[in-house]
């Protein structure tokens, strides 16, 4: 088969898609295919002629972040008539707009923590929330840009004059306690993963999600079953609900003096190195990376 792997792209999170991309084009070698990575750059106009050049009968999209995970490159690829992994158009905008996510969440019944979508004037003038509580990017990932203020703490204000990420901000309720993931692959969620961030991060941030030694995974998370049968419960109608399409990860916060377990945010392009959460967790499953890598397209193409 012939696969385009879409790699790079002009996100903050461009290294981790390389990273991905190079994983994924090596892998599906491995698993047969005639591969073309194609490193996606400013210009769409080379990029789309990269494609026509490639002639693929699929794309892996190998892409994080704005443009690449948000429903603009899935637009590109459903213009030229190309099959792709991962979401579609609709689904990957929404999932992309934390605000949006939020409500569709909520309207299925899902929990998420209390907050709401701010201006940055209104959060330079005041909380927005009673501390602590957490500030993020509408529309990043990998935790680009998210702040948590705590009781006591004077950055609001400093942190909405410096704030780069447009003109609003998401706002939610800071829950104490364990982060934990749980990834699925097309109608199956497939493990809860219990992310123990090093000492020494201040939360699960960007560096603790790709510094060596930032962070642990622990697969199968230690959990009462009732809370992993919960969890991938929560994960699978979150997938559902945001009409997500191949594999998806979903992010919790479980507090466990309140049994308190909330949906942070639905990652419709999960990390793809063969050591990130997802194929992690296929691996705990009997999915090795590359036949991971191979389900991937040849699900695409059976939409």
């Amino acid at each position: 088969m012939k696969v385009a792997v879409l790699l790079g792209g002009i996100s903050s999170e461009r290294p981790v898609s390389l990273v991905s991309g190079e994983a994924a084009v090596e892998a599906l070698r491995e698993k047969g295919h005639d591969v073309t990575p194609i490193d996606v750059g400013p210009d769409i106009a080379t990029t789309i002629a990269s494609l026509k050049a490639a002639k693929p009968d699929v794309v892996f999209n190998a892409l994080h972040g704005p443009r690449g995970e948000d429903g603009a490159i899935q637009g590109v690829l459903e213009w030229l008539d190309l099959p792709y992994t991962h979401s579609g158009i609709r689904a990957s905008a929404v999932a992309m707009d934390k605000g949006a996510t939020r409500i569709l969440l909520a309207a299925a019944g899902l929990p998420v923590a209390q907050g709401r979508v701010v201006t940055v004037d209104e959060l330079a003038e005041t909380d927005p929330l009673p501390t602590p509580y957490v500030i993020k990017p509408v529309a990043e990932g990998s935790s680009v840009g998210v702040e948590i203020v705590r009781t006591g703490d004077n950055r609001r204000a400093e942190i909405a004059r410096s704030w780069r990420f447009g003109k609003e901000a998401l706002v939610e309720s800071f829950i104490p306690g364990r982060e934990l993931t749980a990834g699925v692959m097309g109608d199956r969620a497939l493990a809860v993963t219990d992310i123990l961030p090093s000492e020494t991060a201040a939360f699960y941030d960007f560096e603790a999600k790709y510094k060596a030694g930032g962070s642990r995974h622990v697969v199968p998370a230690e959990l009462p079953q009732a809370v992993t049968d919960r969890a991938l419960d929560y994960a699978l109608r979150a997938h559902q609900t945001l009409g997500c399409e191949g594999a998806s990860r979903t992010d919790f916060r479980y507090d466990e003096d309140t049994d308190t377990l909330v949906i942070l945010e639905v990652n419709t392009q999960p990390g793809m190195t063969p050591t990130s959460l997802l194929p992690e967790q296929a691996a705990y499953r009997g999915i090795s990376y590359p036949e991971l890598c191979d389900w991937m397209v040849r699900e695409a193409l059976t939409r």
